[in-house]
């Protein structure tokens, strides 16, 4: 069962280096096309068309991504008043608990997540023509990544990061 676990890990681990990357190419993309949509605005006098809409969507998948990755990295933002006064089993107790009610919601982010992506699948926006399914795709494949790193933590902590 150990060895299972382990592999999880480093399955999980392998993940998020390539969401790592990205998260690298989109944040860059995303910066040539507002640099760009600023600079063309201001110096040139005319806008590019779709540079506003396609950043947008960067974005949505950024943040979803992101929020994953931060998971796995220890680096999300946390209320951690009650765990910094609980110590021994009420504290691992305190862990198992809130990853299990954030794996719950996860998992309901993954299931309307894919249920809204499908409602909207029809739209199109205006002007990169893109299915409105890609930029609300991002909820479902956030929480589902989400819903992984969160159970890489809780392994983390139980097992120790020394022994993987």
């Amino acid at each position: 069962m150990n060895k299972v676990l382990k592999n999880y890990v480093r399955m999980t681990n392998y993940v998020n280096k390539v969401v790592g990357w990205l998260l690298f190419i989109m944040l860059a993309i995303m910066s040539v096309l507002i640099s760009w949509q600023v600079f063309a605005r201001f110096v040139v006098g005319e806008s590019l068309t779709f540079s506003e809409e396609a950043s947008r969507f960067l974005m949505i998948w950024l943040v979803m991504l992101g929020t994953a990755y931060s998971i796995k990295e220890g680096s999300i933002i946390a209320v951690d008043i009650l765990q910094n006064k609980l110590k021994g089993n009420i504290l691992s107790i305190s862990k198992v608990v809130m990853s299990v009610v954030g794996c719950i919601f996860y998992v309901i982010m993954v299931v309307y997540g894919i249920k809204t992506a499908q409602a909207v699948s029809f739209q199109t926006a205006p002007t990169t023509g893109l299915s409105m399914f890609w930029p609300m795709f991002a909820i479902p494949v956030g929480g589902a990544l989400m819903f992984l790193n969160t159970a890489s933590v809780l392994i983390e902590d139980f097992i120790g990061k020394e022994e993987l």
